[in-house]
């Protein structure tokens, strides 16, 4: 029997490339690779679900997942993490000293579903009491009034009566530069952070010691991105979940042995061996955890959050988020 060709859309990171370069094949399945960036991924398969087996926004994902609505299923392969304290940035002179006094502040963001700024507002309110109806929010473009902002996103349930579009031809930063918001909260540094602009620094001075702390205390690590099986590939090929899901497992272990090794440094980072050993001590050796078991604290979390922020209208439980992927 032939393979089954998939067409697999995603971006080319250390744990996917051994599947898009051939180095590991899913059983039973061809793939066919288009590499590019994660939003033109979302945005191709949001709006025409033009991808097989794609990578997904978690936050996209679970929206459609919570309605009934998705044209997919998801797999708990989860290709992008990343802690957030460290993308919450304040304008020098805005007054805000402490997470505390971002109550009543104007804060930037691109999307109120994007999975960084959920993320990050739930820290903001489980550990600092700031609810997201305490501050003022506005939502647009981060750096140049043309540039796209991505993909058709559900509608969330609600949000707060306080949030707001920019103003036409407007960008976070230039109002940001202008003293016109007090902050924002991005999953991309700011130009003005990179510039080196004396108006911008980050909300924590230390955030790996705080992302450290949180998780320490609460044993979640961030889910930003998941993969989905579009429903018709599911529904007539069932088993093509557990196959993908064991491929992109082994890709993943793959990439984390080819990072542990002295004899030549796998990425540019001179005490990367060092770096991975203070990681294994936090998080254990399986610090990037896939399946739904060895990640219960971040997604139960995360269905609450969900919840919370009205991006579903129950708590989404573990269960209801991913298919079967037992072999």
């Amino acid at each position: 029997m032939n393979d089954l060709t998939l067409k697999l859309g995603c971006w080319d990171y250390d744990r996917t490339r051994p599947i898009l370069d051939g180095t590991i094949k899913p059983e039973g399945i061809t793939i066919e690779p288009s590499v590019q960036s994660p939003g033109e991924t979302f945005n191709r398969m949001l709006n025409t679900l033009e991808f097989d087996v794609s990578e997904m926004s978690f936050t996209s994902y679970s929206m459609l997942r919570a309605r009934g609505e998705a044209p997919f299923v998801g797999i708990p392969a989860f290709i992008s993490r990343e802690f957030r304290h460290s993308c919450i940035y304040v304008h020098t002179a805005s007054g805000i000293e402490r997470p505390e006094d971002l109550r009543g502040k104007r804060m930037g963001i691109e999307r109120w579903n994007q999975s960084a700024t959920v993320w990050a507002r739930a820290a903001l309110s489980q550990d600092y009491g700031v609810q997201p109806s305490e501050v003022q929010w506005f939502f647009g473009h981060q750096d140049t009034a043309a540039q796209k902002i991505g993909y058709r996103n559900p509608i969330p349930f609600n949000m707060p009566e306080s949030a707001q579009h920019l103003p036409e031809g407007a960008t976070i930063s230039a109002m940001l530069e202008a003293g016109e918001l007090d902050g924002l909260i991005t999953a991309r540094l700011p130009v003005l952070f990179t510039e080196g602009s004396p108006l911008i620094r980050r909300l924590f001075p230390d955030p790996r010691a705080v992302e450290q702390d949180y998780y320490r205390r609460t044993r979640i690590f961030p889910i930003m991105h998941t993969v989905v099986i579009k429903q018709d590939v599911y529904r007539e090929n069932p088993w093509v979940a557990a196959s993908l899901y064991q491929a992109f497992l082994e890709a993943k272990i793959m990439a984390e042995e080819r990072l542990y090794e002295t004899d030549a440094l796998n990425v540019m980072l001179p005490w990367l061996i060092d770096e991975i050993d203070q990681t294994r001590e936090l998080m254990g050796h399986n610090y990037w955890p896939y399946g739904v078991e060895s990640n219960l604290p971040t997604l139960e979390a995360w269905g609450l959050i969900l919840k919370q922020q009205g991006l579903a209208d129950h708590v989404l439980m573990p269960d209801e988020m991913f298919v079967d992927t037992a072999p």
